[in-house]
């Protein structure tokens, strides 16, 4: 399995976190593979150049995954199985992004996965058709910059001061609150959450805890440390809060998680 990152340009790192890549030629029906995305408050724009994956649903139930499309914040973890090898181009983006780029609030797609063609018509169609004929993944995400820096262009406007609000969050792991927040950017509480819902999906409450979250899952190559120590640097009151909060989000009890060798894991090996 293979998996890199590629940076994005500085003109776009308000709205794209970085673009990134991956790949495993060792599927087959044999030796099949499954991943599983966790919650998360950022969104993904994905291009599956080589291969499809199934979604598998909670229920157990299974789907053909898209060609191309965008996945909305998320605050459930979702498995996709292969049983072929692969390539996948991905974005991620802040949420709201979303709004920024493609004139649709983040709240529209939450929980949601959904296909470029469903959220653009004939433009997503058209990016689709360029990015798969690409020659390799540089020259990808050089199509989608050029794709990006023409809609922000197109839709440029002074962005509102909860897309701040919202970068807050994420740069602070989720620690700060609410009523700071609110403050900080001169609204009313009620009018804060309300603005802030549309463009990061969720409630600030939720969201914050979602990027705890996130933060904590991003320590899984602190190997050797504790639940508990894990847990207090990532703000969480006490082991049993934090413990709740990550198989909520994930699926697992943190102690599977950090681990490894699980559906959420292997492709970090890869890293």
């Amino acid at each position: 399995m293979n998996y890199y990152a590629i940076p994005c340009k500085p003109n776009l790192s308000a709205h794209v976190r970085f673009f990134w890549v991956l790949e495993h030629d060792g599927v087959t029906a044999a030796r099949p593979y499954t991943h599983r995305s966790m919650a998360d408050g950022c969104c993904e724009m994905v291009f599956h150049y080589k291969g499809r994956f199934t979604d598998i649903a909670n229920d157990g139930s299974s789907s053909a995954s898209f060609t191309s499309g965008v996945g909305g914040p998320s605050q459930h973890f979702s498995r996709f199985h292969a049983q072929e090898a692969f390539g996948i181009f991905g974005v991620y983006l802040y949420p709201y992004a979303i709004a920024a780029l493609f004139g649709v609030p983040a709240s529209a797609i939450a929980n949601q996965q959904v296909s470029l063609s469903s959220l653009l018509g004939q433009t997503g169609a058209n990016i689709e058709e360029q990015v798969m004929l690409a020659a390799d993944n540089h020259a990808r995400a050089a199509i989608l910059t050029t794709f990006f820096e023409a809609q922000l262009q197109h839709r440029h406007k002074q962005p509102p001061a909860v897309f701040n609000a919202i970068s807050y969050i994420i740069k602070s792991k989720g620690t700060v609150t609410v009523d700071a927040l609110a403050q900080k950017h001169f609204l009313s509480t009620r009018q804060f959450e309300r603005n802030f819902k549309e463009f990061a999906g969720f409630s600030p409450k939720l969201y914050s805890r979602i990027i705890r979250f996130q933060s904590a899952i991003e320590k899984y190559k602190d190997k050797g440390r504790s639940l508990t120590d894990i847990a207090y640097d990532c703000g969480y009151y006490d082991q049993s809060h934090f413990i709740h909060d990550f198989k909520h989000f994930s699926g697992y009890h943190p102690k599977t998680y950090f681990k490894g060798n699980n559906e959420a894991t292997d492709w970090k090996e890869a890293e």
